[in-house]
């Protein structure tokens, strides 16, 4: 199954990128670019701590609902690094 690999995390890391962009609208100091990022990075993260917790993701609303949770995490944190750093 797609959802299951690095690949599949990574194609829904985009979406959930975009979705994050789209929950947390604003000026992001990186562009959209750096956020897709940042979406893939939470998608891949939220995937192995899953993993890691022993939580299955079978359906793929789930692996999109936890993708899109931890983009908005990563993407939260990211604007208040790169706030604190501007100052």
């Amino acid at each position: 199954m797609m959802e299951r690999t690095i690949l599949g995390w990574l194609l829904i890391g985009l979406v959930a990128g975009v979705l994050g962009k789209l929950i947390m609208p604003g000026r992001d100091p990186g562009g959209v670019i750096v956020t897709i990022l940042i979406g893939i990075a939470g998608a891949l993260l939220a995937g192995f701590l899953a993993q890691a917790a022993g939580v299955t993701l079978d359906d793929g609303w789930q692996n999109y609902a936890a993708a899109t949770g931890g983009a908005v995490i990563l993407l939260g944190l990211y604007r208040l690094m790169m706030d604190r750093r501007a100052r």
